[in-house]
């Protein structure tokens, strides 16, 4: 009786899992082709963009406006280490190691760009502790603008004209066996890292973040330690974005600093605020959602910025709190929580 429950509870993981195992079949055996794959993984990229930023400015209730730098570090850590290591490049030469390495290479400078980002989220966490709101959000606009413009300065990596390479290591991983690796990774992260803030905002640890939300004051009388909260989170959420960088990087193939300027940071902010404020099941329905909106508009070139917004602003006229506001799919379906949990 008590396996049955514990299957019951876990019901709704498992089919999000064997949803995973079917798609990476699918693509194993080419009955859905390259681009419909490049738009799935896509969606995995975003869905870890989305929740992560929703971490800092829906449960926490701060305004981060330049999440796209943790992308950019992230992406560029990731990318020279696998190159550097795994494929023959203009700085090393030959590579360090032959191509049956590259299953444990790539997936160590995955998470090692989550960890330069999240070193990185200091810069963001620091200033946090003594500002809020609109200030908050010129200062990590002003990080965006930084990151970016240091890498541009740095010639070594290609400067403003970007940097390449991630493909040779990619194929390298196909040498070793024939199957969609990347396919295969991009799912493993997405579930990490939602599975992660789940967790994380459903301990007791975060509960203080949902405290500093609602009021930081009150929150510190009541012995959160709140400077403390904030950089942990801020961490959390930059790490977490720096992974989702580097598989950024290595399914697209190339780098560029302009790929993550505040365009980039724009559409971060546009699924937290078309999922819901703190709705972690809002978040990751949004990311879905606004890939395959990219999609339909991407024959309109440049048209699709001025659509794109203008949904925003149509959002928040007739529904401000987003899709989900700040619930989760259980709480608008109170039987689903026999089978999972968002909080």
């Amino acid at each position: 009786m008590e396996t049955g429950n514990k299957l019951q509870r876990n019901a709704f993981a498992l089919a999000v899992i064997s949803g995973c195992v079917l798609i990476i079949l699918l693509a194993q055996f080419k009955v859905i082709n390259l681009y419909i794959q490049s738009v799935i993984m896509f969606m995995g990229i975003n869905i870890m963009i989305s929740t992560s930023l929703n971490l800092v400015n829906g449960n926490m209730g701060e305004f981060s406006c330049g999440h796209a730098a943790f992308l950019c570090v992230g992406a560029y850590v990731s990318s020279i280490t696998s190159v550097l290591i795994m494929a023959p490049n203009d700085i090393t030469g030959a590579p360090f190691l032959p191509p049956e390495f590259s299953l444990l290479v790539f997936p160590i400078s995955v998470f090692l760009g989550g960890i330069v980002a999240a070193l990185a989220g200091i810069l963001v966490a620091l200033p946090s502790f003594k500002t809020r709101g609109d200030y908050l959000a010129i200062i990590t606009i002003a990080v965006n603008y930084m990151v970016i413009s240091g890498i541009e300065n740095l010639d070594i990596i290609g400067g403003p004209r970007g940097f390449m390479g991630m493909k040779k290591v990619v194929k390298s991983m196909y040498q070793v066996a024939d199957v969609p690796w990347m396919m295969i990774f991009v799912a493993l992260g997405t579930i990490f890292c939602v599975m992660l803030i789940r967790r994380y905002v459903s301990s007791t640890y975060g509960k203080g973040v949902n405290a500093v939300c609602q009021d930081e004051i009150a929150a510190e009388i009541m012995s959160v330690n709140t400077n403390k909260v904030k950089l942990v989170t801020f961490m959390l959420s930059s790490g977490l974005c720096g992974m989702a960088g580097g598989l950024f990087a290595h399914v697209v193939g190339y780098v560029n600093p302009q790929s993550f300027n505040i365009l980039k940071s724009t559409e971060a902010m546009v699924m937290v605020y078309l999922g819901g404020m703190g709705s972690l099941s809002g978040a990751v329905m949004s990311a879905v959602f606004f890939t395959f909106l990219l999609e339909l508009l991407r024959p309109l070139q440049i048209l699709k910025w001025v659509i794109i917004p203008f949904t925003l602003v149509l959002l928040m006229q007739f529904r401000p709190e987003g899709i989900m506001g700040n619930k989760e799919l259980t709480d608008v379906f109170p039987k689903l929580r026999k089978y999972c949990r968002f909080k």
